[in-house]
Parts: structure tokens; sequence; C-alpha cells
């Protein structure tokens, strides 16, 4: 997948991983009911971030990323600093 986005500096850009639509007995939440995951994988980064790589999947502070659309799809710029850890 080719991003048409280039960060700069200690910017990291990603996608949002999908919320859960389901609990673990089976029922279905309505779009409401359903936490946004702070959980984005990684699809770019700017030349001076150095704890994360692309494919990383990452966990970030709430309200630190900036949402952008390109070409239809949905990505957030996070500061590398405001990435908490990253998930094996």
């Amino acid at each position: 997948m080719s991003v048409k986005i280039n960060p700069l500096d200690d910017r990291i850009v990603a996608q949002q991983l999908e919320a859960q639509t389901k609990t673990a007995s089976g029922l279905f939440l309505p779009d409401s009911a359903q936490e946004k995951p702070k959980v984005a994988k990684v699809v770019a980064i700017g030349k001076n971030v150095k704890g994360v790589k692309v494919g990383d999947q990452i966990i970030y502070k709430e309200y630190s990323a900036t949402e952008v659309k390109v070409d239809g799809d949905k990505y957030l710029i996070v500061k590398e600093e405001d990435v908490l850890a990253t998930v094996n």
C-alpha cells in the first residue's frame, strides 16, 4: 500500500484499527456503544522517528492525533512523543 502522506520530523502516519463490533458473548454493539480503539498500524514515519517502524501497531494518547482523509482513506498523524507503546 502506497501512502501519499510524507510525515515530517518526528511525526508518524498510521491507520486506526477497527472497533470491536461484537462482545465476547456474541452480542452486537451499535456504533454509539463502540469504543474507538487507541491502537493504530504505522504506515509511514518521519526521518527523525527512532522507536517505531512501518508495520508496527502503536497505542497513542487519545486526543493527540490529527485525523486526515486522503483519497477516501482515513489516517492519523501522531508525534512520536505521543506514542505510549507498541503492540507485539
